[in-house]
């Protein structure tokens, strides 16, 4: 089964490209592949952010009460 996929292009900073370059040396991987690592965790980390920004505002908007870590250490005598 072949994936689909799509070509995208960027411009990036020298000092970016000369980085990339000296870790395809070291690694002996390819600078798309190393770019399409780097993206996918960049997706993964933001998209985790913005489902915790969401949660926190749902939160705020319930009227709940929240706990701080220092009150959670007090109850459990951390």
């Amino acid at each position: 089964m072949l994936k689909q996929t799509s070509m995208l292009s960027a411009r990036i900073p020298e000092v970016l490209d000369m980085r990339l370059n000296a870790l395809t040396e070291k690694t002996h991987r390819s600078k798309g592949y190393l770019v399409r690592k780097a993206l996918e965790q960049y997706l993964e980390d933001a998209e985790d952010l913005a489902d915790a920004v969401a949660s926190y505002e749902e939160h705020l908007k319930s009227g709940k009460k929240g706990y701080t870590l220092e009150d959670m250490k007090k109850r459990y005598d951390i």
